[in-house]
């Protein structure tokens, strides 16, 4: 079973049975274009719009193959996790398509807007401190009160399979791309882009965008092993956390490198595609195409697909907008 399995066990046979397992309870989402973009890198970008997923981000994929993967047994006190945001609601959402409690342990700074979406799918909000430390303090209280199975946003196998499934449909979407670059936290999603083209795409470059005052991953793939931050001040909330065993072991062997950018760089390239391509997208959906334009000597001439993983925006609190 999944949920038995380490990182390095996961095949492509994992994610073509997420990929079915999930089907009912996800959106194929569309690929755009922008011939803006691509006059202004010098590259041919291919965005995978998973801003336009149900409940509004990538982590619906990884949240349903967990939820939908568990036996009757396992599923009967529910599911348990720790998130800022889109995993919670990913996992609320999913959790309530199947009719079992989800509990979440959210940050106290997590955006209210995400706080919202978790509460109307149904998920059941403990509070904690913004820090790895007091995350997982709390969800361990938070587990041992509900007996929920325990779904980690990240660092579960399960969920790395169904994150896996976007950039499956991504090499279907686009032909002959040479690289792929998505944002990086605890590297759920980098890690399913890695299981899927390491073995279906073997050449392709793989990029992980990540910011300047949370960049943790890219110190860990300099250094060749895990170096945790426990509270980093970024505005991409959604990257604040540490790689763990499982998602680490993609990163340190199938990524080409990790990319950085500033926090201003990061809200200007947010506002950009906003302005550009009308879509909406988060503060840590903007990071890869704030290290494209820092880096734009890297993907110049390539064809290179751009995962938005998230639209789940606090409309109050724009960062471009003061005073």
């Amino acid at each position: 079973m999944l949920d038995t399995l380490t990182g390095p066990d996961l095949t492509i046979d994992h994610v073509r049975a997420a990929h079915e397992r999930i089907k009912p309870y996800i959106h194929r989402t569309p690929v755009l274009t922008s011939t803006y973009f691509n006059e202004l890198t010098g590259a041919e970008l291919f965005f995978k719009c998973e801003n336009f997923q149900k409940a509004g981000a990538f982590k619906v994929r990884g949240a349903s193959n967990a939820v939908f993967g568990l036996s009757d047994a396992m599923a009967e006190k529910g599911v348990a996790t720790h998130s800022s945001g889109n995993h919670a609601l990913s996992l609320s959402y999913a959790a309530g398509r199947r009719g079992i409690p989800c509990h979440v342990v959210m940050p106290r700074t997590a955006p209210e807007a995400k706080k919202a979406a978790v509460r109307g799918y149904g998920g059941i909000i403990t509070e904690c401190e913004p820090s790895t430390t007091s995350r997982e303090a709390v969800f361990a209280e938070v587990q041992e009160a509900t007996g929920a199975e325990f779904v980690h946003p990240y660092n579960d196998p399960r969920v790395i399979a169904g994150q896996a499934t976007c950039s499956l449909e991504l090499l279907e979407q686009v032909e002959n791309m040479d690289a792929v670059i998505a944002p990086i936290g605890g590297g759920g999603m980098i890690s399913g882009t890695c299981l899927t083209l390491s073995n279906l795409a073997p050449k392709m470059e793989i990029y992980a965008a990540e910011p300047d005052q949370a960049d943790d991953a890219a110190r860990s793939f300099r250094a060749g092993h895990i170096i945790a931050d426990d509270a980093p001040v970024t505005i991409a909330d959604g990257l604040k956390v540490p790689l763990k065993e499982n998602t680490w072991h993609f990163v340190s062997s199938f990524v080409t490198d990790v990319l950085t950018a500033s926090e201003q760089e990061i809200i200007d390239a947010m506002k950009l595609t906003w302005e550009r391509m009308k879509i909406v997208m988060e503060p840590s959906c903007a990071v890869p195409m704030a290290t494209i334009l820092r880096n734009p000597e890297v993907f110049r001439g390539k064809r290179v697909g751009v995962v938005i993983t998230g639209g789940n925006v606090d409309l109050d609190k724009l960062p471009w907008i003061t005073g």
